[in-house]
């Protein structure tokens, strides 16, 4: 894999990355707007996930694996 590859590709996971930590942090404001608590060890567990879906996404890229695989 050519350096302009995997370099679009780790622009690619920022990007994903990004948006999931968007998306959480707009759950987590609406929930305040409703005066709903969302724990902070609950965030935790959502960033952890966040950035563990990271690592898959880095590993696959590394490996040439693609890092989702529809089977029919």
């Amino acid at each position: 894999m050519s350096i302009g590859g995997i370099l679009l590709g780790v622009i690619n996971i920022a990007i994903v990355i990004a948006v999931l930590v968007l998306i959480g942090a707009i759950i987590v404001m609406v929930a305040k707007w409703f005066g709903w608590a969302i724990d902070w060890t609950v965030q935790r567990l959502y960033l952890l996930v966040v950035a563990l879906i990271a690592l898959y996404m880095l590993v696959a890229l590394l490996l040439g694996l693609p890092t989702i695989r529809i089977v029919l």
